[in-house]
């Protein structure tokens, strides 16, 4: 009985040519071949199974091949060649870093490395998983590393880049290993079966590449223990079972209940589905992905970044046009929340069937209401109460009596911040008022502010700055500015540039898609595209706020945050009003409310 070879290895790529998807890495070996340009260190990193120790083979292969081909592929004849495939050869050597990472493992190489080839140019060495290698291997292998002998070239390969000291990576000529393509995948899956004369779907190779991930040992791995599993005929349905995926049929299903808030069939599904032995985690990162592709798909400049096979791309595009954005969003959000939050719930299937409650009931809470003819989010009042304020009576009415000279006395003694130059002005007047109405038994504390060289009494302006002057300064009442949006505009694009700088990037993009719009002299509102957005927009609200009262100089300034709508609904009459217009719209019809209100004189906070 013959020995079975796996895909992954009896399918190895034995020159440049054959190795799928790094077409950036071949082309820049083979052309520093030719111009024997060669490096004397290489490190090749990248993700698993996307190729790094075949190249790191197929280039030791072919800088010893004598006979090497116009386009710099080894001739795969010659002696070199031939004893490099039979695993004979004298010039090239591998060691595994993951269990020989030791000073002395390293110290056994360097002696190597001391003798010259006996047969051929070079002598290679190819350290696989270098990251393991311990600091003081690395220590050990520097200066080899650095100044190796003219025949000697170092072939580091590794997955975690940011493992390795900085001091062998400015040694090494790095080349950067990138995931396989889904599409180069599928085609060399298609040769591959062909050899094999393998009957396979398209559709069943495209999941064996979506499952990968960019993986080509992966790929080749699960090929082979599906043919082993439907006995040679590879098929769509059958390569699902394998895998334990779960169909996208589900999930369009599964959509279509919830938009239509048929919580009912809804739960019934999820039912079935456990049925069938998927995990609650398994069905919320499906979901996930699927709300995903069809926020992809919302814009045909985005739709090549969706992740499905061919049969299902029609599909997408067609409910991505019929769901709301704002709905694709916010479900996004509580599925990843979920997801994040299903390893701490102890029963795990009723926390999946919370987060269907809740993308069932989700339109709900994204319904929006009329006011002044513009769509906004409903809100709980429509107008804000942040403070209650009361008039203070100026200086200049108050009627100076024993009562004000006690609050001359405890501002004499008591800082206090000095205000501009009117105060000044209006303490003259105070002082003479101060002197003319007050009795002269009462006048013992007012009289007794300091006096001048010229023995004349000074103000309390005057009294107040040399006490505390030293400690306060005098500022004057800057007048506020009038709300223009320029203004206004070029305050908020001077947020949003911070925010970039401050690797804010969500928030600085929300910020960018906002639109303004002044609707009184200190009100303006901001309108963003979702919910997720107006988050975003209430976190740095303080902040924002702080600079606009800064630039017009007036903390009145407030402003309100409206999520636009993506289509019309038509809203009831009663919800489009307003407070005031409800009143208005009730005293219209019942005069007597109005006579009601003015013979009580009542007062209506709108």
């Amino acid at each position: 009985m013959e020995n079975f070879v796996v895909s992954a290895r009896k399918y190895r790529p034995q020159n440049f040519n054959t190795v799928v998807g790094q077409a950036h890495i071949t082309t820049t070996l083979k052309n520093a071949i030719l111009n024997n340009h060669l490096a004397h260190a290489f490190l090749f990193c990248g993700p698993r199974g996307v190729g790094k120790t075949t190249c790191a083979r197929i280039l030791a292969k072919t800088i010893n091949c004598t006979q090497i081909t116009k386009e710099g592929e080894a001739c795969n004849t010659c002696e070199s060649c031939v004893s490099f495939e039979k695993g004979a050869s004298m010039n090239i050597h591998e060691l595994d870093a993951a269990s020989n990472n030791s000073v002395d493992d390293i110290r056994a190489l360097v002696e190597q490395v001391r003798f010259a080839p006996q047969a051929g140019k070079y002598k290679v060495y190819i350290v696989d998983e270098v990251h393991m290698l311990s600091a003081s291997a690395f220590n050990a292998f520097l200066k080899t590393l650095e100044e190796p002998p003219p025949y000697a070239i170092f072939i580091l390969a590794t997955t975690e880049k940011h493992k390795i000291l900085p001091t062998i990576l400015s040694r090494c000529q790095i080349f950067d290993f990138k995931r396989i393509t889904n599409n180069d995948t599928v085609v060399h899956l298609e040769e591959i079966v062909e050899k094999e004369h393998i009957k396979a779907e398209k559709n069943a190779l495209q999941l064996i590449a979506q499952k990968s991930e960019g993986c080509m040992r992966d790929a080749l791995s699960i090929l082979d223990k599906i043919v082993s599993f439907s006995n040679g005929a590879l098929t769509y349905t059958n390569t699902l079972e394998h895998l334990n995926i779960l169909d996208e049929a589900y999930f369009f299903k599964l959509l279509d209940y919830l938009t239509a808030q048929d919580l009912t069939n809804a739960m019934l599904l999820y039912d079935e589905i456990n049925q069938k032995g998927f995990e609650g985690d398994t069905v919320l990162y499906g979901f996930a992905g699927f709300i995903r592709n069809l926020l992809v798909c919302k814009d045909k400049a985005s739709a090549h970044l969706l992740e499905s096979i061919e049969g299902w791309r029609e599909q997408y595009a067609s409910t991505a046009q019929k769901v709301n954005t704002s709905y694709l969003v916010s479900a996004l959000n509580i599925l990843n929340e979920s997801e994040i939050q299903f390893k701490m719930a102890r029963n795990k299937r009723l926390h999946v069937e919370l987060a269907l409650i809740k993308l069932n009931f989700l339109q709900q809470a994204l319904s929006l209401s009329m006011e002044d003819g513009q769509l906004v989010k409903k809100k709980l009042v429509d107008v804000h109460y942040p403070i209650k304020t009361k008039k203070i009576i100026p200086l200049s009415n108050i009627v100076v009596s024993k009562e004000a000279k006690l609050v001359i006395e405890t501002a004499v003694d008591i800082p206090v911040k000095k205000q501009a130059s009117p105060t000044a002005k209006a303490a003259e007047p105070m002082n003479q008022m101060v002197a003319e109405s007050t009795p002269a038994k009462d006048t013992k504390s007012i009289t007794s502010l300091p006096v001048d060289q010229n023995g004349n009494k000074k103000n309390l302006l005057a009294a107040l700055q040399e006490k505390y002057g030293s400690q306060y300064q005098i500022e004057e009442v800057k007048e506020s500015k009038p709300l223009d949006i320029e203004t206004l505009q070029a305050v908020w694009n001077e947020y949003t540039a911070y925010l970039e700088t401050t690797t804010k990037h969500s928030s600085a993009g929300t910020f960018k898609l906002a639109e303004l719009q002044i609707e009184d002299p200190i009100h303006f509102t901001v309108t963003v595209p979702a919910l997720v957005a107006q988050k975003f927009v209430e976190q740095e609200r303080m902040s924002v706020m702080e600079k606009i009262w800064d630039r017009f100089q007036n903390r009145a300034i407030q402003f309100s945050i409206l999520v636009a709508a993506g289509e019309k609904e038509d809203v009831p009459l009663h919800l489009r009003l307003n407070s005031k217009q409800k009143f208005e719209r009730i005293a219209e019809q019942y005069p007597l409310v109005k006579e009601l209100k003015d013979r009580l004189n009542l007062e209506v906070y709108f």
